[in-house]
């Protein structure tokens, strides 16, 4: 079997098309076909069952999908560290932020970083999913809040950041030095979509309590979270950090008192990942900066 033919079944599996297949891959699908045609006659067993237009792996087809994703990322991570070895500078790093962070919090680290190490490419994301972009090998690291561990993955904390009511200046409670929990239920707030990682684990603390949020707006960013909030629509429940990173002066804090939400941020990357230079050089970076940022009131 040649690398050549399992990058072609890979493609073919990620598309589910041998047109489209080919026309990623830039060769004629009669091409493709033979290429496929001649491994399956190599491994002596069909890997896609072919019906009618459509096509479907079959048993085989998938244990080799499984293990050529394997094969291939070794091969990457070897072909990385030689590449290393000429240029210690240089490089390629992607990783994946929480919006917000993104847009408040890690840019600075980010130019930070390139200034320092000009050479290497950055590929930037920004994505609720960053689990799944880990754990399907299309980023490198990831910044995102921490959950149950998984195997398959490593875990490296770096902050624990206490979670406070934002309000308006304008808002009645504006004037209020801490608040209790249980308070919180009589609250409008603006909060972000179901789903999303802050909100659940907001959402979760609210009903360990025995109680849940009055949400009446769902924004979907940060920015416009913020937003909602400074025009006194309703407020918010944030993490303190990333509400001092916005410096705006219309925001109160408010404490939460007997037992506020607390996440913990931190990166993530597949255990079986080779981690290049960029990459190490970038988690030192973020562990030194994000640690010195989980500031109190």
């Amino acid at each position: 079997m040649e690398i050549k033919q399992l990058e072609y079944f890979m493609a073919v599996c990620e598309e589910m098309h041998f047109t489209r297949a080919a026309e990623k891959l830039g060769i004629a699908q009669p091409t493709l076909s033979l290429q496929i045609r001649s491994l399956e006659t190599e491994l002596n067993t069909l890997l896609f069952d072919r019906i009618g237009k459509r096509i479907a792996l079959t048993e085989a087809g998938s244990i080799l999908y499984r293990q050529g994703k394997q094969l291939l990322q070794n091969l990457q991570n070897t072909f990385t560290e030689i590449h290393e070895l000429r240029e210690m500078q240089g490089g390629h790093l992607s990783v994946s932020v929480l919006p917000a962070e993104l847009d408040y919090r890690i840019t600075p680290l980010f130019i930070q970083f390139h200034k320092q190490y000009p050479k290497v490419h950055l590929k930037i994301y920004s994505s609720v999913e960053i689990y799944k972009q880990v754990l399907d090998h299309e980023i490198d690291l990831g910044i995102t809040a921490l959950r149950t561990p998984d195997e398959r993955l490593v875990t490296i904390p770096l902050s624990q950041e206490e979670y406070v009511l934002v309000v308006s200046e304008n808002h009645e409670l504006a004037d209020r030095e801490a608040i209790p929990l249980a308070e919180l239920k009589q609250i409008p707030m603006v909060m972000y979509p179901k789903g999303f990682t802050g909100r659940e684990l907001v959402e979760d603390w609210c009903r360990k309590a025995g109680f849940e949020l009055n949400t009446i707006v769902e924004a979907g960013s940060g920015l416009s979270t913020f937003t909602f909030v400074r025009e006194n629509v309703g407020a918010t429940v944030m993490p303190l950090p990333l509400v001092l990173s916005v410096k705006d002066p219309a925001l109160r804090c408010i404490p939460i008192t007997d037992a506020p939400p607390i996440r913990e941020i931190g990166m993530i990357y597949r255990a079986d990942r080779y981690l290049g230079f960029a990459a190490r050089e970038f988690m030192k970076m973020a562990r030194a900066t994000l640690k010195t940022t989980n500031q109190r009131l």
